[in-house]
């Protein structure tokens, strides 16, 4: 199983490791979760001052948030879907704050290759339509996201 992830790096700060972290974290996830072999993601590294202005401008929300997830399945109003049998399967975006990353990391006490994981699943989950708004969905979300770092072997 593997995805085809665009991984943009727009600060420069990611190691190699990290990269490579992030890469296998997802096609482990995949597999797990029985997404479709060649299935396209993209995931952006950014700053805080960076996802502020876009959740501002895509959620109406001023401030630096940690991870959003912006998925090509869901369809908005008035949006058509477009499928073709040649066409890959595409998933939509992660952006996450690596600003955000190194904060939490410290704020909960484990490593900032622990948060990264965490936050590239969460926006990953959210990408496959996992959501946390009400509470049997949080539930949901969060231990499936539990099972899938552990599953990796990235525990707290």
């Amino acid at each position: 199983m593997t995805l085809q992830i665009d991984l943009i790096d727009e600060t420069n700060e990611l190691t190699e490791s990290d990269s490579n972290l992030i890469k296998n974290l997802l096609n482990y996830a995949a597999k797990e979760e029985k997404v479709e072999d060649g299935t396209e993601l993209s995931i952006m590294i950014v700053s805080n001052d960076e996802i502020q202005k876009i959740n501002k401008e895509y959620r109406g929300k001023d401030y630096a948030t940690d991870v959003i997830s912006f998925a090509m399945e869901e369809l908005g109003e008035d949006e058509l879907e477009i499928k073709g049998s040649d066409m890959p399967r595409m998933l939509g975006d992660i952006i996450i704050s690596i600003d955000k990353a190194k904060e939490q990391s410290i704020e909960y006490g484990h490593s900032f290759t622990r948060e990264l994981g965490f936050l590239t699943i969460h926006g990953f989950l959210h990408l496959l339509g996992y959501d946390h708004i009400e509470e049997a969905d949080e539930k949901k979300m969060f231990k499936r996201q539990n099972e899938l770092l552990e599953g990796y072997g990235l525990e707290r």
